[in-house]
């Protein structure tokens, strides 16, 4: 058939009018019929094939599409087939530095492509703690073919940019410009122990050993102080906001007295004795993400639970060793403490039972502790300047968890350890070496490369460091009595 021909056919059944025909032509007459031929007779009409009707299932457009797929020619099979191609060929893993790390034992010097492929997709969830959203192969399902179609519809009607930035921290560079020092207004030369910011307004406190504990307005130009508080004879060694942040809590080198400051009363209230708590010197100290709990960590291996309201001795835990450093998870039911034989030890805040005890892989004694705030990570710091970075789950669960990965871009005791709010940016630094201080990124445990900014060197050794509420601050403390501060142009808010 001519293609002219096809396509005033294919219009005439889609509009279900009859096909115009050429002047000069009879009825009766077959479509193709030469001269010289005799004319064919139209079929009886009980042989004739009733006209296609709209709406129904076997439609014109599928008679059409029906008639286009038989015009295609069918398959041809292959001439020849090549046996090397069904073997199944064999990877070495021994001579590649990447893939030796995935061998689980030594008889797996050589794997198929296929078990390869399920080795590495195995690391990969490994290291995600799972299947992220973006790779689930499960399609979402509508009740019917109908909703599909109404959905497609309202979204061609619809005019917009669907195609936006991704809001995930992207690695790498991580874009940030530095502030005013955030306790420029009182400048002081003493160590810098605590930086912390308010959970609830945008206000940033700096204590240290020059007695006294600061508020600043973060305003990231002037930052202008608020109030200052003065501790006679008490060089603080940790001052820390309550959960509400209607409290500062704060701790000294060499007194056993806790000083609790009453942001909304204006008063100041010292804590001079514990019931129940025999400990000569109280220093570190830890509170609960909900703000019931005080954890102080005491001496011969004992963690002390505390009620946060009013200050009054739980319960004791106790592990081997000394302890030295704790902190709770983000629901506020269990306790993470690091010893200095090197291994962590998981309790139960409301039983004060051990759930777990394992050893921190490559560590001789620990030196830090930090739990994420969406509950995936646990990261441990030690004296050789390595931090483990541990899915939670498997801290609970295994005896002996593997570290998801390795951060050894500090070569001293990594002394400090932060998780962002967003669990984007982990904070690493160690107090014992100058410019010791790097941003990991995270998932991908990456560092930033663009800082610290080496040729400066105005960070100093680090004692201190935390991220504002929504992570578009970043501030620590050194030991030049300078707050420092930078803001993350990633995150809007404060």
């Amino acid at each position: 058939m001519p293609p002219e021909r096809r396509r005033r056919m294919k219009l005439d059944r889609k509009t279900g009018a009859k096909p115009k025909r050429k002047p000069g032509t009879r009825p009766g007459w077959k479509a193709g019929a030469g001269p010289g031929r005799p004319p064919q007779k139209p079929a009886p009409s009980s042989q004739r094939k009733p006209p296609a009707v709209q709406g129904h299932e076997d439609s014109g457009d599928s008679e059409v599409e029906n008639e286009a797929k038989g015009n295609f020619p069918p398959q041809k099979k292959p001439v020849w087939v090549d046996e090397d191609d069904e073997d199944e060929e064999m990877v070495d893993m021994m001579n590649n530095r990447f893939r030796k790390d995935m061998m689980k034992n030594a008889s797996e010097s050589k794997l198929s492509k296929d078990n390869l492929k399920k080795r590495l997709k195995e690391e990969f969830q490994h290291a995600m703690g799972g299947v992220p959203a973006w790779a689930e192969t499960t399609k979402r399902t509508t009740s019917s073919d109908d909703e599909s179609e109404e959905d497609e519809d309202d979204l061609l009607q619809r005019t917009g940019n669907f195609i936006s930035t991704s809001t995930s921290l992207p690695r790498g560079i991580l874009k940030m410009k530095n502030c005013q020092p955030a306790n420029a207004e009182r400048p002081t030369v003493a160590r810098i122990s605590s930086v912390q910011f308010h959970p609830g307004a945008q206000i940033v406190m700096v204590a240290g050993l020059d007695n006294a504990v600061s508020l600043f307005q973060v305003d990231g130009k002037t930052n202008p102080k608020i109030q200052s508080i003065y501790l006679e004879r008490f060089p603080i060694f940790k001052a820390c906001f309550s959960a509400n942040g209607e409290e500062v809590l704060a701790t000294s080198t060499h007194s056993k007295v806790l000083y609790v400051y009453d942001m909304l009363a204006g008063k100041l209230i010292p804590v001079h004795q514990v019931r129940g708590l025999k400990e000569k010197i109280v220093r570190s100290f830890e509170v609960s993400s909900d703000g019931s709990f005080l954890l102080i960590n005491g001496i011969a291996g004992y963690l002390h639970l505390l009620a946060m309201k009013t200050k009054e001795l739980i319960g004791s835990m106790k592990i081997n060793g000394r302890v030295a450093a704790s902190t709770f998870s983000s629901d506020s039911k269990k306790v993470y403490a690091s010893s200095g034989d090197g291994e962590v030890y998981v309790w139960d805040v409301n039983s004060r039972k051990c759930l777990n005890r394992f050893v921190d892989e490559g560590s001789l004694y620990g030196l830090s502790i930090a739990t994420s705030r969406n509950g995936q990570y646990v990261a441990c710091g030690s004296n050789c300047g390595v931090v483990n970075i541990y899915n939670q789950d498997s801290c609970l669960q295994e005896t002996n968890p593997k570290p998801i990965k390795a951060i050894m871009n500090l070569v001293t005791g990594v002394t400090s350890l932060t998780f962002n709010p967003t669990t984007e940016i982990l904070a690493i630094a160690s107090e014992k070496m100058k410019e010791a201080v790097r941003l990991v990124h995270l998932p991908s445990c990456t560092v930033f490369s663009n800082f610290p900014v080496v040729k400066k060197k105005n960070i100093s050794h680090v004692h201190t460091m935390d991220f504002s509420p929504r992570s578009g601050y970043f501030a620590l403390g050194n030991e030049k009595g300078k707050a420092l501060m930078y803001r993350l142009h990633h995150y809007s808010d404060f």
